[in-house]
């Protein structure tokens, strides 16, 4: 690997995260405009609980991604890994299945006469649902270097979704819209599946032997999944727990919609700063096993680079026309308060533990992280609770929310310098790494 970087995958993973940035805002403009406010802020709950079902993965996908980066930097031609992650990734897409099947049952007993939208709640929840086994090919994909095919993938499927999602504002019913949006889940998770398996990061077996491969997957790496899962579940509840808090405390309808709003501004800088941070990955992870201590620090220092850029687009946008964008986003179905601040400092506090973290989960760092993170939830906690008995405003709640968070971000840089890099420094190899070979 010559080059810090490679353009074209720069492009690709740029072009991605502002197509799904655009997913998520476009779908607050057209849902807004065909759905009522309550159907609206229903389908953001089930939107809510189908990415609350990356809590199953506890990790795992990381762990994997460790030891097939490993393999894949030393040639290795051991299959026992690729068994494995084939295994979970099956298990996540008949997660994903099941889990609309249950919420199409439990929307049906809820609403007797509207089968229909519990059919349209269930393929959302799915659409929703099978990013959970999108994001482990993912990091198999960039751990095999096979990360350009993967990203020509994801945006391709973006764009079409794009193009489906306003194609409802003119002609495109709901339900419609929402089988095409899953119809394309299928095409891209066919051909990146074929694709992985012919670079050996995936071997398919039957079901007996991926239940086999699932055993020893937690039986080798039972310590790591431990700590990866802490992180994994605090990670959850810290971006999804205020789905649930907001319309509990103040209600469905605008409140909801303004939550979901704020978070999808949010939510979209994480797309963005995943994005860099993949970018610089490669080189980040080959400088660690290396212990080049310069090329380290620099792809990671290339990363917050790339970060910073959308992070300062984004705050200009909404200091210059926060207010008429979220106006002309909702319509009539909410008003928008005054959350810019609120937002700016998300973006930046978000971006600083994006590259932290990244660079903490893909060189083995879990046990420093499964330290940290169940205190950030328990701030979180705390703070929520202030809000329940002080009867805050839904503003305020947000304020509180993003001061605990900046928090948090700057304990994961404080981790992020005296973890990896101090390590990379000293000329040692970090447990992470050891025990991947004491696995095989």
């Amino acid at each position: 690997m010559s080059s810090f970087l490679s353009l074209r995958f720069l492009f690709l993973r740029s072009s991605t995260a502002v197509s799904s940035v655009l997913t998520g805002l476009l779908q607050t403009f057209v849902f807004a405009r065909v759905l009522s406010p309550e159907q609206f802020s229903l389908f953001v709950l089930v939107g809510a609980l189908g990415f609350t079902l990356l809590l199953c993965d506890l990790g795992a996908t990381k762990i994997l991604f460790v030891r097939l980066r490993q393999h894949h930097l030393d040639q290795s031609k051991e299959d026992s890994v690729a068994a494995q992650t084939s295994a979970i990734v099956t298990l996540y897409i008949g997660l994903a299945l099941l889990g609309a099947v249950v919420c199409f049952f439990v929307m049906s007993w809820l609403r007797p006469d509207g089968w229909l939208e519990s059919l349209q709640f269930a393929l959302f929840f799915v659409f929703t649902a099978l990013n959970l086994a999108w994001f482990a090919l993912r990091n198999v994909a960039v751990a095999v270097d096979q990360y350009v095919y993967f990203e020509g993938l994801e945006v391709t499927r973006r764009f079409l979704t794009i193009a489906a999602t306003a194609a409802m504002l003119v002609f495109l019913p709901v339900t419609v819209f929402l089988i095409l949006i899953n119809l394309m889940w299928v095409v891209v998770l066919v051909l990146c599946i074929r694709r992985l398996k012919t670079q050996g990061a995936l071997t398919m077996t039957g079901l007996l032997g991926q239940m086999q491969h699932l055993r020893h997957f937690w039986h080798e790496n039972g310590r790591m999944l431990l700590r990866s899962s802490i992180f994994s579940l605090s990670e959850i509840y810290i971006y999804n727990f205020p789905y649930f808090f907001v319309p509990a405390f103040y209600g469905l309808g605008a409140p909801t919609i303004i939550l979901d709003t704020a978070f999808k501004v949010f939510r979209g800088g994480s797309v963005a700063y995943s994005a860099a941070c993949d970018v610089a990955l490669p080189r980040q992870t080959q400088a660690f096993k290396e212990r080049d201590v310069p090329a380290l620090i620099r792809s990671t220092l290339i990363a917050l680079g790339l970060c910073a850029v959308p992070t300062i687009g984004a705050s200009l946008i909404l200091l210059i026309a926060g207010k008429q964008l979220f106006a002309f986003l909702l319509g009539p179905a909410a008003v928008m308060p005054d959350v810019v601040p609120i937002l700016i400092l998300l973006l930046v506090a978000n971006m600083v533990q994006m590259v932290a973290l990244s660079l903490l989960v893909h060189t083995g760092f879990f046990k420093e992280i499964a330290r940290t993170a169940p205190v950030i939830v328990v701030a979180m906690t705390i703070g929520t609770l202030f809000a329940f008995v002080a009867k805050v405003s839904i503003v305020d709640y947000m304020w509180i929310y993003a001061i605990i968070y900046s928090c948090g971000a700057l304990i994961f840089f404080w981790l992020a310098w005296c973890g990896p890099i101090h390590t990379a420094r000293h000329n040692t190899l970090h447990a992470g790494w050891k025990q991947t070979h004491a696995a095989e």
